[in-house]
């Protein structure tokens, strides 16, 4: 089982102009223990710089650091695992390129694609869109709490809620038997990212 019940996704746009890695550090030391690493515009060597230095942050606070898509960036960088979707390699060949306890996660869009990326390897997955987000809006109507709970139930690896989760919203999301919550703006975008992901850990301890 999963170690960690927040789990943080960058996105360099949304930092107030801060650097990224500067947001990352104040998230990291409010008590985040995982990260992906989501830039889909850097180049490979831009990728990989950028997976370095977010490796040497996450390894300073004894956290995970996976990466988006790239097997190669992670396995280069020394990261805990990746993150894949449907337009990825295939899960089975990622687990094979990653070795057994390489975390492996994978986004979900309904309990078929989530039951069926269990089956196929992954370590975890991701839900959603649970609520209506910008970022999610190519993947169609949000799934909703319901749908949620019908996943969480149906696998036995970890479940995170994903999708225009924010603080207020946390408890709520956790009561339909989600292992946790996968979220970007909530932290990266607040004034003070230590704070924000002190005050989600802390709703998601009482949930739990």
């Amino acid at each position: 089982m999963l170690d960690f019940t927040l789990y943080l996704i960058t996105d360099r746009t949304q930092t107030a102009g801060r650097e990224l890695p500067a947001v990352i550090a104040d998230a990291l030391a409010g008590g985040v223990r995982a990260v992906q690493l989501r830039e889909k515009d850097l180049s490979s060597r831009q990728l990989f710089d950028m997976a370095l230095t977010l490796r040497q942050l996450t390894t300073a606070h004894r956290s995970m650091l996976l990466i988006n898509d790239r097997v190669d960036i992670a396995l280069a960088a020394g990261a805990d695992g990746v993150h894949i979707g449907a337009g990825s390699i295939p899960l089975a060949e990622a687990r094979r390129l990653l070795g057994p306890q390489a975390l492996l996660g994978y986004s979900a869009h309904s309990v078929a694609e989530a039951v069926r990326a269990e089956n196929e390897g992954a370590s975890f997955v991701t839900f959603g869109p649970v609520y209506p987000t910008p970022s999610k809006a190519g993947y169609g109507e949000p799934v909703g709490l319901e749908k949620l709970a019908e996943a969480a139930h149906a696998l036995t690896i970890p479940v995170f809620a994903l999708g225009g989760i924010k603080e207020p919203s946390v408890a709520a999301t956790m009561k339909s038997g989600c292992h946790g919550i996968a979220l970007i703006t909530a932290i990266i975008s607040a004034e003070k990212p230590d704070d924000a992901a002190r005050n989600i850990i802390t709703i998601l301890d009482r949930a739990s």
